[in-house]
């Protein structure tokens, strides 16, 4: 008997789940509430696995061994409690993928800011170290099919909070904890010690051989530390106090240190700037170290990353006015990082689907450094309240066209507009990158 294998999501994870699923002996079927992309569709169909979508059949999902659930869909989820109810098991795609990725290294990277950013960074050093590798994971490749259809020596895989949720075994040799700070709270019973639960999952199935890297200087990070006791080889990074054995920043130059291997680099080196990208580059770099990466070529990938598309990314400048798309700052923290690397005036586009923000802690950055906001979301009371006595230039608009050219009007020669929206994007558009693409496409038509 074939165990019956069923997939909820046929987005990217679900379809690559189903692939290697199918390609592993299992029965597998594919059930998706909403319509399915023409693109996943073609590929349920390419490779004879059984779908349906705009409805879920209950009898034949609560029949299945086993259950990959996608990352978008919450505990409270009346089919999910149902499942739970019937002790089906239900896993996550990164799960399926580790359980077939046989002795391939991994290197696991999550936390709320940052970690798009490191893992690209990882991927680029071992690129140039001429490593064999891939980069999957919540960046938009799934995992389990490249497992399936391309099999890797060594996967460097981003990792979101939801996908950690029903891991089992997964075991990452190298796991990178950016930081933490609060997001998708909604998903947590609004409760910040669940949040941080899921984030220290990584590290929980790593052994005595395994590295885990995180930041000292997180707040969060480092008062809940202690409740999760984790076996593998510490390698913290802080730009606070020298070590013994991680990356620590003194003077501008970055110092690794680790087991034999010693490396310094002047952070005005790097590619990427602004404090919080240091911090990206010290994890990045201290991860290559992890799997025997030689310090020649992180330094010169270090030097020759370019940054990526919707975070910080230049948009254009017209008529001395600088515009720069941070489309994937969509909580509150990502914004402050962005107002923080800020030289230039800014008028800041704000705004979308609010997970639970505070935007106190924008309060003081936005003091000093906004002349102008422009709000873009379909609800924007709490912006208001929050900034209304600050900045005396506050205007509401419903679309990517209307921001930029209501941001631009308000600005002056030697001013930046900034899209740092703090939200989600899920009011107005598709997702931050269909806002980012319709920002770019605003600029381009001032």
């Amino acid at each position: 008997m074939k165990n019956k294998l069923v997939i909820l999501g046929a987005a990217e994870s679900g379809v690559g789940a189903a692939i290697l699923g199918s390609r592993q002996g299992y029965e597998v079927f594919v059930s998706d509430a909403g319509n399915i992309k023409d693109q996943y569709r073609n590929e349920l169909l390419a490779n004879n696995i059984a779908f349906e979508e705009g409805v879920h059949s209950e009898q034949k999902i609560l029949n299945a061994d086993e259950i990959v659930k996608s990352p978008g869909i919450p505990e409270k989820n009346e089919l999910v409690k149902k499942i739970r109810a019937k002790q089906i098991p239900i896993i996550s795609e990164i799960e399926l993928a580790y359980r077939y990725a046989g002795k391939s290294k991994i290197i696991g990277i999550t936390g709320s800011n940052g970690k798009t950013t490191t893992t690209s960074l990882i991927y680029h050093i071992c690129k140039t170290a001429n490593r064999d590798c891939a980069m999957v994971g919540n960046i938009g490749y799934s995992f389990a099919k490249q497992v399936a259809l391309d099999p890797k020596p060594l996967y460097i895989v981003e990792i979101s909070s939801f996908q950690l949720d029903d891991i089992k075994n997964f075991r990452p040799d190298v796991a990178v904890l950016t930081n933490i700070t609060e997001d998708h709270l909604d998903r947590y019973q609004y409760k910040l010690e669940n949040y941080v639960h899921s984030k220290f999952r990584i590290a929980e199935n790593q052994l005595a051989t395994d590295v885990f890297i995180y930041c000292l200087d997180d707040e969060t990070t480092m008062k809940f530390i202690t409740h999760y006791p984790f076996k593998s080889l510490s390698a913290p990074i802080t730009m606070n106090k020298e070590l013994p054995q991680g990356v620590y920043l003194t003077n501008a130059e970055m110092h690794l240190k680790w087991k034999k291997e010693e490396m310094q680099m002047n952070v005005n080196d790097f590619a990427l700037k602004g404090k919080h990208n240091q911090y990206n580059s010290m994890a990045a770099s201290m991860a290559a170290t992890a799997v025997d990466i030689r310090k020649e070529k992180i330094r010169e990938a270090l030097q020759t990353f370019e940054s990526l598309e919707h975070r910080m990314e230049p948009a254009g400048t017209v008529r001395g006015v600088e515009f720069i798309n941070d489309s994937k700052a969509t909580n509150v923290n990502s914004t402050w990082f962005a107002l923080e690397s800020m030289t230039k005036p800014v008028i800041l586009i704000l705004g979308g689907v609010d997970k639970g923000n505070d935007y106190s802690l924008l309060k003081d950055l936005v003091t000093e450094k906004v002349k102008a906001i422009v709000c873009m979301g379909i609800d924007n009371r709490k912006i208001h309240e929050a900034f209304g006595d600050t900045v005396s230039l506050m205007l509401n608009t419903e679309s990517a066209k209307d921001a930029v050219e209501a941001a631009f009007h308000f600005s002056n020669k030697g001013d930046v507009v900034l899209l740092s929206p703090a939200c989600a994007s899920f009011d107005l558009f598709k997702n931050y990158e269909d806002r980012g693409h319709q920002f770019k496409t605003a600029v381009k038509n001032l």
